[in-house]
């Protein structure tokens, strides 16, 4: 009798959903197609040194990290279909610059714009994920929305590294660059949104429209994370090769940290949609501690790669449940404010990271930044456990 009358549950993989999640699939892997030989195209092509080369690779990050707090309020304020296909399209003819820039100087302008599209269709495209979402099935489809980037940053730079062996041109690579970034464009011009009405009578202008202020302790959180994610990312190609003698098998570590980074997304899932956001949270950034406890502690092989698997597993766990908690702080029409600014405190985050990271190698050793990695992760694990998930339960609107 309670099958006959119980309620069918809304479809969670129909078509506007699953468009966007190939969308943002291409997104993330046009992008990493370049990813791993930008810094041997700058030095065969304009015979850039390694701070050059550093120099060139990072302004995107800059103006990614300006960008993303005026994306939350441009989705907000605006059409969001309209903001989406605006900045997926600029996104991708950016593409386009890399194959006529003739010159370092013209080359780095197009790497440090492009962050700018870079940085506002991520937060428009999650936004619309979740807009596109049935209500009841919201919390499991934020968890496996991750996995379309986590798959492209995965298989990227392989598939990237496979062409480039077998073809010897990087042309060829912005060309297919751009040409997955126009048909991620054209498949998200296919999404039908909901209407939404125009929220009237708000300031003309506040701190609170471009940052999710509700948020400010996850925020905190997720910036200690980050920094220690942007050490271990940073460095870990370097440190193996000097201190452990891999010389090989960076990539088998960024493997492992997708693969892992996959499996508790598709696992996670599940209790996301039993409504165990806060439980995840607790999960993830606790296994995630325990990798970074063995990679800074031991100093190995084993550890090495092992540290990678589990510090996947606990980002996993952790970042949809913080994005399901910043969504769930903020009212329906300040869905990109909230995606924005859990971006925004990721990208701030990394950021220190690499900067400390970078001093504490240069001034003592390895070990003293990767002690250090894991001592800003245990501040953030403990103040999300001894505060910030009680004061997330207390102010959630749903």
């Amino acid at each position: 009798m309670n099958n006959a009358i119980q309620q069918p549950r809304e479809r969670l993989w129909n078509r506007n959903y699953l468009s966007v999640w190939i969308a943002n699939f291409m997104l993330f892997f046009s992008f990493m197609l370049l990813t791993p030989l930008l810094p041997l195209y700058l030095s065969e092509t304009f015979a850039a040194d390694k701070q050059a080369i550093g120099i060139v690779l990072s302004g995107y990050i800059l103006t990614t990290l300006l960008i993303r707090p005026f994306s939350g309020y441009i989705v907000d304020s605006f059409p969001r279909k309209a903001v989406l296909l605006i900045t997926f399209f600029i996104f991708a003819a950016f593409f386009a610059g890399y194959l006529v820039a003739g010159t370092l100087t013209l080359f780095t302008i197009v790497r440090t714009l492009h962050g700018f599209p870079f940085g506002a269709v991520t937060v428009a495209n999650s936004t619309v994920a979740i807009d596109v979402l049935p209500s009841s099935r919201r919390t499991e489809g934020i968890g496996y929305y991750g996995l379309s980037n986590n798959i492209a940053t995965a298989i990227g730079p392989t598939i990237a590294l496979w062409i480039f062996a077998v073809s010897g041109s990087f042309d060829l690579l912005f060309w297919l660059s751009l040409i997955v970034a126009l048909a991620g464009f054209w498949i998200n011009s296919t999404v039908q949104l909901p209407k939404r009405e125009v929220v009237k009578g708000r300031p003309p202008m506040s701190l609170d429209r471009f940052i999710l202020l509700k948020g400010w302790s996850q925020s905190l959180c997720m910036i200690c994370y980050a920094a220690s994610h942007g050490v271990i990312a940073t460095y870990v190609a370097i440190y193996g090769k000097e201190q452990l003698g891999i010389t090989g098998g960076t990539g088998l570590f960024f493997m492992l940290l997708a693969g892992g980074l996959i499996l508790s997304r598709l696992t996670g899932s599940r209790s996301l949609r039993k409504g165990r956001i806060v439980e995840n949270a607790v999960v993830g950034v606790c296994i995630s501690l325990f990798g970074y406890l063995l990679f800074a502690a031991v100093q190995n092989m084993f550890a090495f790669y092992a540290s990678a698997l589990i510090i996947g597993l606990g980002n996993g766990y952790m970042f949809p449940a913080f994005q399901n908690m910043f969504i769930n702080l903020a009212d329906n029409d300040r869905r990109g404010t909230a995606n924005s600014t859990l971006l925004v405190s990721w990208d701030i985050g990394i950021g220190i990271g690499t900067l400390v990271g970078g001093s504490l190698v240069e001034h003592f050793d390895y070990s003293t930044a990767f002690w250090w990695a894991w001592i800003v992760n245990l501040i953030g694990v403990g103040l999300f456990v001894a505060y910030s998930r009680r004061h997330y339960l207390r102010n959630r609107l749903r």
